[in-house]
């Protein structure tokens, strides 16, 4: 299951006998590449101890809505951003009721109300606490609010008696949990993406860069490639692992990146360019060391050439997504940048105080000829997701609400 390979996983864990199968699906995550933290509810712990669920995912298990050693007494805000889906399993009937309620007195209950991640619920419950209609009236509810349900399976019960309440499997569960990093909304795609930053050569030690991690450009490709896509990745010089089924391009400066997009760009139906390419390099590369002879030095610099100009010149152009990185007038730059470049879409987003580059998650304003929608701060990989839903529906609708 190579769709959960590095996913953060949150795992809750309440009040019931089935919570043991829970320890089971840890390991079984964990095998299949997912990073897992687990929450438990205090009746979770009767059942199971914290203990077990640390020694299993290898992370601490959180239990405390108000942990003063948290950053800033705000852990359940810290564990709603790192997660990409949330599991809960066991989700008991009176958990249930009290996520419809909105209740969030333990921790795990204000993680799912403050996530953006996709919330799922495995019930594990007697059958007929599960037939009761207030149970029933309650899990329509949570559907309609897009939390998944997955279960609960038909059989004997701990109680002795026999009928839907007990909680699937884990092998089963999990495959289910897989299922939701998976799409087919960009099949038949051809995307081009290019990631990270570029070096420009100062002399054969030095070069000039900036802070670009690639974070964003991978977790688009690896969410493309999720959704049905094919893509081509060209990337500057990053320290990640390349997401599965993507064809990695390696570059260094911005030329070798403007090469390589040229190279490909006839073969795709969309080009993604959130590499931060430099827009200028030393006008001389020196062959030898510069050395430290004086108190001063002067670069001379010049202009590298601006691939997203010359793909929005091209004919015929691919669907052409941009990025812009501000540090002030976000929205009146990003503009510039959509009409001077003939740009389909930009994605703009602030950087510094925390957001932006090096960072595991941000958020951006996507803007287009017809609107803009605000997507608020997440991390990335369910940021890139958000976007490219967004740019698929701008592409065939030619435009979508802004609400």
């Amino acid at each position: 299951m190579r769709s959960l390979y590095n996913k953060n996983i949150i795992l809750g864990v309440t009040g019931g006998i089935a919570a043991y199968k829970s320890a089971y699906l840890v390991r079984a995550l964990k095998n299949h590449g997912a990073n897992v933290r687990v929450v438990m509810t205090d009746a979770g712990q009767k059942f199971v101890t914290a203990l077990t669920f640390q020694a299993l995912s290898g992370n601490t298990v959180h239990t405390d809505l108000l942990d003063t050693e948290a950053e800033n007494a705000m852990g359940h805000i810290a564990l709603a951003r790192w997660a990409d889906a949330i599991l809960v399993a066991p989700a008991t009937a009176n958990y249930i009721a009290k996520l419809v309620a909105g209740r969030t007195d333990d921790l795990l209950s204000a993680v799912c109300l403050a996530t953006e991640a996709q919330l799922t619920l495995a019930p594990a419950m007697n059958s007929r606490m599960w037939k009761d209609k207030k149970t029933t009236r309650n899990i329509k509810q949570l559907t309609k609010d897009n939390i998944l349900i997955f279960g609960p399976a038909d059989g004997l019960q701990a109680c002795d008696e026999t009928g839907p309440g007990r909680m699937l499997e884990p092998d089963e569960l999990l495959q289910k949990l897989a299922g939701i990093f998976k799409s087919d909304v960009l099949s038949g795609k051809r995307i081009l993406i290019t990631a990270g930053p570029t070096r420009e050569a100062i002399d054969p030690v030095r070069f000039i860069s900036n802070k670009s991690s690639g974070k964003m450009g991978y977790a688009l490709a690896d969410g493309a490639t999720a959704m049905g896509a094919k893509v081509e990745l060209i990337s500057g010089p990053v320290a990640l692992e390349v997401p599965a089924k993507v064809n990695l391009t390696q570059i260094e400066t911005a030329e070798q990146m403007r090469n390589a997009v040229f190279a490909k760009i006839k073969n795709c139906d969309w080009l993604i360019a959130a590499a931060a390419v430099a827009d200028y390099k030393p006008a001389t590369e020196h062959k030898e060391k510069i050395k430290k002879t004086s108190d001063e030095i002067i670069l001379k610099m010049q202009r590298n050439p601006d691939i997203l100009a010359e793909v929005g010149k091209s004919d015929p152009k691919p669907f052409l997504i941009g990025f812009a990185a501000e540090t002030e007038n976000l929205e009146k730059n990003a503009n510039a940048k959509l009409k001077n470049k003939n740009l389909d879409v930009i994605v703009a987003n602030k950087v510094g105080a925390g957001l932006g580059f090096e960072t595991d998650d941000n958020e951006v304003t996507i803007i287009w000829l017809k609107g803009k929608k605000v997507i608020k701060r997440m991390r990335k990989s369910l940021l890139a997701r958000k976007i490219l839903k967004i740019c698929h529906q701008i592409e065939t609708e030619n435009g979508i609400s802004t609400t």
